[in-house]
């Protein structure tokens, strides 16, 4: 009975063993490597090591511009997301009146919608036709900045907003009660207390910023660069991999950077979540005490989420200055580029739901390895480390993904050149970190306690895993989906890199007809990013219907 139960043990944690080497298989051959090769070919002329390739890119102006530009155009996107940003969080999570919930998923659409789609949505509202074209903006660092505040805003009304949720409210009252105003309490007690999550949610905005490829690519108009759209020039323009191979470092080193930040944060935030009590409960508004929060609000909502929205679709059934859906049909039957839009969709839902599987397939075994209670410190401090490792594709950018397997794909034994299969295992590796911070919360959530009842009333370590924690897990997984399958769906820095000029994406398509000239060539833009859109955003909309409450944050 004993040798049974050993042999038992032991079949159960090489299952454990074998659960976290396929997708540690999968991240070393398909990121490791190409990583560790870029690495490589920025110090390594092919002959014998040298820093000729960080000289040659470093004492170009062009890059000490690109370089500027995304450390200031992230840097104040990160600044103005967290002005705005905080009132809507005191708004949407504090107070309750009539439309919150609707309000909240509002809020959420611009986060989960392509950054090729948010360029068009800000360029066709901006250009000089445009319903702000009046103000000048076109083409100008304030376009891009205002996109990238479009694109990060919910990160910082999520965050931030969840966490003022639990926040206990007596010692905002105590210190009210000692005679403190609404703005010191504000000053001295609340932001100081909401600092992991402010951090946090800093870390993330800056992170996304840094890397807006598609934002910068469609607005820039080639006047303005950032690292990304700088290795895009360098390694399709300019065939430089050496100089693009030492950008991509510069980028991975500032990128990983503001990861690490936000994963201390977070730490700091989940620690302080612990000590608080339930949720608190929330006031109703009052006009005459919330009305600066609801100012500001309401005009982020109506005036930058909502307008580029809206006159998105508004002018997708424009052409030539009558109200048309022309540029819709002309969807279905007029061929782009050698190919039609309709295949680029079909390309694109192909690929995305491969990559989906891909994601969240192996992000499961993450997620149920990491979620392992071992007794020993030491195994403890493995499985973090184990999770750590797994998160890292989430702060490198897609460019760099996909300029790295140019030049490790490329030769036998794994030579995926000319092969599809490159696009979606991309778009995974991009995905895999947010499939395995979905469903860890909800296997972490699970009360030790039950576990250790179910093993001391005879249940085996299978029977647990199959009654307790897979249905835990499959609580979250139509959150992973929805997230996997909307990222993969607007992806467009790795899939730039890959994807063949006969077999486009969708993103890859709307980018080509933006930056072509004409007016038939700009209404089939606009109405595809009409369509990307809505799909990315049903999408996730479906899923944050399925969104277990342990999933508070991305």
């Amino acid at each position: 009975m004993d040798g049974g139960g050993e042999l038992t043990r032991l079949g159960w944690r090489a299952g454990w063993v074998l659960a976290g080497l396929i997708p540690a298989v999968f991240l070393t051959l398909f990121f490791a490597w190409p990583a560790a090769t870029l690495v490589a070919r920025g110090f390594h002329d092919g002959t014998a090591w040298t820093l000729d390739g960080f000289t040659s890119v470093f004492e170009s102006r062009r890059t000490w511009r690109a370089v500027g530009f995304t450390l200031w155009s992230a840097t104040a996107a990160t600044a103005a997301c967290l002005l705005l940003g905080l009132p809507g969080a005191y708004l949407l999570y504090r107070t309750t009146f009539p439309g919150r919930n609707l309000l909240r998923a509002v809020v959420t659409i611009p986060f989960v919608l392509p950054t090729v789609v948010v360029g068009v949505a800000f360029g066709s509202l901006l250009r000089a036709d445009g319903l702000l074209g009046w103000l000048g903006l076109a083409g100008t660092p304030t376009a891009i900045l205002a996109a990238m505040v479009f694109f990060n805003y919910a990160i910082v009304v999520r965050t931030v907003g969840t966490f003022w949720a639990r926040l206990d409210p007596r010692l905002a009252q105590a210190a009210a009660t000692l005679g403190a105003g609404p703005v010191r309490v504000l000053r001295t007690v609340t932001l100081p207390t909401l600092a992991p999550a402010i951090l946090s949610a800093a870390s993330l905005v800056f992170l996304f910023s840094a890397s807006s490829y598609g934002i910068v690519m469609v607005l820039g108009q080639t006047k303005y660069n950032t690292i990304e759209t700088e290795i895009w020039f360098l390694t399709t323009q300019l065939l430089d991999l050496p100089s693009a191979a030492a950008l991509s470092i510069t980028q991975l080193v500032i990128v990983t950077l503001a990861l690490w930040l936000s994963g201390r944060a977070q730490t700091r935030m989940t620690r302080a979540l612990r000590l608080q009590p339930d949720v608190a409960e929330a006031r109703s508004l009052r006009l005459g005490r919330d009305w600066p929060p609801l100012l500001v609000t309401a005009g982020v909502v109506i005036v930058l989420l909502g307008l580029p929205l809206i006159n998105l679709l508004w002018r997708s059934l424009h052409l030539r200055g009558r109200l048309t859906v022309d540029n819709f049909v002309r969807l279905a039957t007029q061929d782009v580029f050698g190919t039609s839009v309709w295949a680029a969709l079909r390309t694109s839902l192909t690929t995305a739901a491969t990559a989906t599987v891909l994601a969240v397939t192996l992000g499961m075994l993450v997620a149920l390895v990491a979620s392992r209670r071992p007794r020993r410190r030491s195994a403890r401090s493995a499985l973090s480390t184990l999770e750590s490792l797994f998160l890292l594709p989430l702060g490198v950018s897609a460019v760099t993904v996909g300029f790295g397997y140019l030049i490790t794909l490329n030769r036998p034994p794994l030579d995926l050149r000319s092969s599809i299969i490159l696009i979606p295992i991309a778009q995974a590796v991009v995905a895999l970190p947010l499939v395995v911070r979905t469903l860890l919360p909800t296997l972490r959530a699970i009360d030790p306690r039950q576990l250790e009842a179910a093993a001391t009333l005879g249940s085996a370590p299978l029977q647990v895993f199959r009654r307790i924690e897979l249905p835990h897990l499959r609580r979250g997984l139509g959150l992973a989906i929805g997230f996997a399958l909307a990222t993969s769906l607007g992806e467009f820095g790795a899939t730039s890199f890959l994807a063949r000029p006969d077999n486009p994406t969708l993103p890859v398509l709307i980018f080509r007809l933006f930056g072509r000239p004409g007016a038939e060539n700009y209404g089939l833009a606009l109405a595809a990013s009409v369509v990307l859109a809505v799909l990315a955003g049903a999408t996730m909309a479906l899923a944050e219907r399925m969104r277990p409450q342990e999933v508070a944050t991305w």
